[in-house]
């Protein structure tokens, strides 16, 4: 799952970083508001977080621009104003929340996967339900139909998660990678195979469909 983090903070990037990649996240970083604007219009994002005070470019103007050019990349503003005049500007322009700083991360991370979770239409909450498995997203674990916990590695929590969200959905090997990895990893499309075949042993070899030519579905309902 792969986020943009737009905020001009360097030590409060660096440990936003730290804690979203903590939290199973892949986390591209830009400090102004030229360069946010322009990742943000990449389509590879699930979310982005954006501060408004940012040198070259504000963040309003930033998401102002997104939504003229119909981009509806889910973006929660995260900001020093606190004013509640300048909340109703961000909701204005089209954000999808709001966190005032100083804040906690665990606030932050709860926002973020209730946001996620909405953009997806699935209940709000710290678990993902689809097609009889749960996914425990604060100690990443997947709990089968019969209640039994299995631990996921970082990558396979990931995929697993991607998959949730998009159930149903073709996913190409290379939209997979570029949900695992930021733009300064190294990136081997041979690693998203194998990780689908371990979750294919955790969970079933019938949960996860190789399209030839296309990529993979998972899929809610077994034959």
């Amino acid at each position: 799952m792969r986020l943009l983090l737009v905020e001009d903070d360097r030590d409060l990037a660096r440990l936003l970083k730290k804690n979203l990649e903590k939290a199973g996240y892949a986390v591209d970083v830009s400090h102004d508001g030229v360069e946010g604007e322009y990742l943000g219009n990449e389509a590879v994002y699930e979310l982005a977080i954006l501060d408004l005070g940012l040198p070259q470019r504000s963040g309003i103007t930033v998401l102002q621009n997104w939504r003229a050019q119909q981009n509806a990349l889910p973006v929660l503003i995260l900001t020093a104003r606190d004013a509640w005049y300048e909340k109703v500007d961000g909701f204005k322009a089209g954000a999808d929340d709001y966190l005032a700083k100083p804040f906690h991360i665990e606030e932050l991370l709860a926002r973020i996967n209730a946001l996620l979770h909405r953009f997806h239409q699935l209940p709000g909450g710290h678990q993902l339900h689809v097609g009889g498995l749960t996914l425990d997203e604060d100690h990443q674990q997947v709990i089968t139909e019969n209640g039994e916990r299995i631990d996921l590695t970082g990558v396979e929590f990931k995929l697993l998660r991607y998959f949730l969200l998009h159930r149903g959905q073709v996913i190409s090997k290379s939209t997979l990678n570029d949900q695992l990895y930021d733009f300064d990893s190294d990136k081997d499309s041979n690693v998203i195979e194998v990780y689908i075949n371990h979750l294919r042993r955790k969970l079933g070899k019938d949960r996860f469909e190789t399209r030839r030519g296309q990529g993979y579905v998972f899929k809610e309902e077994l034959p």
